[in-house]
């Protein structure tokens, strides 16, 4: 399974796939590119860590969404590695259908809420606001509905009296870095 990862970010859910590729526990996938829309991004430095791809792809001109030539741009770069799987690792833009319609049925995300709880930004600051007692993160195939996509597996995270914002970030954030890897591997072997 050639697996392409999407970030905007420090890329911490990327290197888990990655570290788990390196230790054998991704199945029978294999990232084979790294793309980032933002130009400084983390993400970006993982490629030369892992001996994998990793470059920019320009978005312009819209800074939140993926439309007209930077979704052609986008399309053009993800075809061209011929992707079973396109991963979202902290990719922070809104998939429109053109880009959904290139790649159905090979996108997923990463969700830190128990979908549908708390779909949208700030899964876990709406989770801690609301102050639930478990929350955790989702993995979930990508459509047009914002985190609506079937749910492919989910991991609970519990809250405890003593937590604090950061502690509980740090907990879904470690449960993340479970579950998006052994989804995958999953998905590597079965498909489903």
């Amino acid at each position: 399974m050639r697996i392409v990862l999407l970030g905007s970010g420090r890329g911490s859910n990327a290197e888990a796939i990655l570290q788990a590729q390196a230790a054998g526990r991704l199945g029978r996938g294999q990232v084979v590119q790294i793309l980032s829309d933002q130009p400084a991004a983390g993400i970006l430095e993982l490629g030369s860590r892992f001996g994998v791809p990793a470059r920019f792809v320009d978005p312009a001109p819209f800074k939140t969404k993926l439309e007209g030539e930077g979704e052609d741009r986008w399309i053009a770069a993800i075809r061209a590695c011929e992707p079973d799987l396109v991963v979202l690792a902290g990719f922070m833009r809104v998939l429109k259908p053109g880009f959904l319609g290139a790649f159905a049925g090979k996108i997923i995300n990463l969700h830190p809420s128990l979908l549908p709880s708390f779909p949208g930004l700030d899964g876990i600051g709406q989770a801690w606001r609301r102050g639930v007692k478990v929350t955790g993160c989702t993995v979930h195939r990508v459509t047009a509905e914002v985190d609506g996509g079937p749910i492919l597996d989910q991991l609970a995270v519990r809250v405890e009296p003593d937590d604090t914002f950061a502690s509980l970030a740090a907990k879904i954030h470690a449960a993340e870095h479970v579950l998006l890897p052994a989804v995958i591997a999953r998905l590597s072997e079965t498909g489903a």
